[in-house]
């Protein structure tokens, strides 16, 4: 949308230049992987069970709804970008009318007592958090009742933690020891009413947001101080205003920046606002456009992490089920894959530019 937008190019157009250069990557991309981990990969699986996928999925019809709707967002959004309709305007509704169909899909089970599968929870647990109406503070197996002071050293069971540690020589505020256990019941009668919607909200990217919106702040700020217009006059003397030096300039320059610039977002905002402002002739500005385009996809899984958000949300997936990667193993790992999808990628781009504009 920043290249399409930034470079007045149409979806359709947008499609045509890239589509190249992407499956090229893609097939050398899988060769080199290939290739990097022959020795670790089995040349034959063996088959050890049968296992149904199905019985993997919590809630089927959740998954179902929640597949449809996800499909039908993304085909919109592709349909509606050829019309000038900004995506939010589609993304949006979608995402509220997911959230309120998990609310209520969640309390028809609830009410219905149709359990989410898997999540079952021990008989002992469900016997300590049996619904009554004396308050939050009967709800859990606790040293103390409200109006009364525990001794020091004792401590408060809670359903998913094992006793805390004694207090050594304090006493926590009553208030506080209050709002904690209600808390903390508060959010088990949630869970047992909406699981989807507990599970699920603290899990999305609210973290991303002021993060993505700090790019756009620094990027405007650097226009703002004139900078934008130094980088330029230094890519028009770098270039020559020549098709090729754009294309592998604005390229190496993409993949560097996804990692120094705050995720391939801002690289591309970035690059964006300095090629407009170096106004290039037309078929050099054109090849920046789609090389930049390329660059901002490829530098996307690069050195670090935050060349991208879904470099982030794939580190925060991992570390949901327990797995840690290093960041000295991820450069490692992704340095021959990039090497070689910036080389063929920027090389069919040189390739297209060169039968349109020069043949």
């Amino acid at each position: 949308m920043v290249i399409c937008e930034g470079f007045s190019v149409n979806n359709a157009a947008f499609t045509a230049y890239t589509i190249l250069p992407f499956v090229a990557c893609n097939v050398f991309c899988f060769f080199t992987l290939a290739f990097q981990y022959r020795k670790q990969v089995p040349q034959r699986l063996t088959h050890v069970a049968h296992r149904d996928p199905r019985s993997a999925l919590l809630d089927p019809v959740g998954a179902w709804v929640g597949s449809f709707m996800l499909g039908t967002a993304v085909i919109l959004c592709l349909v509606v970008g050829f019309f000038g309709i900004d995506v939010w305007m589609i993304s949006l509704p979608f995402a509220c009318g997911k959230f309120l169909f998990d609310l209520g899909w969640d309390h028809y089970r609830y009410f219905r007592d149709i359990p989410m599968l898997g999540r079952n929870l021990p008989e002992e647990v469900d016997e300590q958090h049996e619904h009554t109406e004396d308050g939050p503070s009967h709800h859990l197996s606790q040293s103390f009742s409200p109006g009364e002071e525990p001794a020091i050293g004792s401590h408060v069971v809670t359903p998913n933690a094992g006793p805390a540690a004694p207090e050594a020589g304090s006493k926590m505020p009553y208030i506080f020891r209050w709002h904690r256990s209600y808390m903390v019941d508060l959010h088990h009668r949630l869970d047992k009413h909406f699981p989807t919607v507990v599970t699920a909200l603290p899990r999305l990217p609210f973290a991303l947001v002021p993060f993505a919106f700090s790019q756009f702040i620094l990027i405007e700020a650097l226009n703002h101080q004139g900078w934008v217009d130094v980088f330029a006059n230094w890519l028009v003397r770098a270039s020559h205003n020549q098709v090729h030096p754009t294309i592998w300039l604005i390229g190496v320059l993409g993949v560097v920046l996804c990692n120094l610039s705050g995720t391939n977002i801002g690289a591309t905002i970035l690059l964006t606002k300095v090629v407009r402002a170096a106004a290039l002739p037309h078929d050099a500005d054109r090849a920046a456009a789609i090389a930049l385009a390329v660059a901002s996809n490829i530098g996307a899984v690069s050195f670090t992490f935050s060349a991208s958000l879904a470099g982030l949300l794939w580190r925060a997936i991992l570390e949901q089920k327990g797995v840690r990667v290093k960041q000295r193993d991820f450069a490692v790992w992704n340095l021959l894959p990039l090497l070689t999808m910036t080389t063929v990628g920027l090389g069919i781009v040189s390739a297209e530019m060169a039968v349109l504009f020069q043949s």
